[in-house]
């Protein structure tokens, strides 16, 4: 007798955890679904003109009055979006060319800096560690505290015969 009240209530797929899973996925989307709707009424009352739609007229002309204000209402709307999206482009335009230039100007610098090292190296004498380079962009490194390179100390390496 309680095998088949049980069957009978909760059905024959009482203990079928699929369908009970898919039960609550239901009345959680259902609930969430709810939500949206009740919040959607609420701003309807707030801002009631958007919604002609679902007002009564007496006559057609004050349904045509209607959406006429509300017509005008979002083409003003419309027209300020796009003129924010001007906006926008300009000033992204503005710094677009701000940052292309600060970049030529950097690359201007170091093509001068690099020859003047070009320049400079052959005067270097060649027993400092200065006279490569390479050697030197290699033991240099970044202090990120301080925002500056560390470059080792120039030292000039004599040899001397016994």
């Amino acid at each position: 007798l309680q095998m088949l009240e049980q069957q009978v209530v909760g059905g024959e797929q009482a203990k079928n955890k699929d369908l009970k899973e898919k039960h609550k996925r239901r009345k959680k989307y259902a609930d969430e679904r709810r939500l949206q709707l009740v919040t959607a009424l609420q701003k309807s009352n707030e801002d009631s003109s958007d919604w002609v739609l679902l007002n009564v007229y007496d006559s057609i002309q004050e349904e045509v009055r209607a959406k006429s204000k509300l017509l005008e209402k979002m083409q003003k709307k419309l027209r300020a979006a796009e003129t924010e999206i001007k906006d926008l482009q300009s000033e992204f335009e503005l710094e677009k060319i701000d940052y292309l230039s600060t970049i030529r100007r950097l690359e201007r610098d170091l093509m001068l800096f690099q020859q003047l090292l070009d320049q400079v190296q052959s005067l270097i004498r060649r027993d400092c560690n200065y006279s490569n380079l390479e050697k030197i962009k290699r033991e240099s490194v970044w202090d990120e505290e301080t925002g500056c390179w560390k470059i080792p100390e120039p030292v000039i390496q004599k040899t001397r015969l016994p």
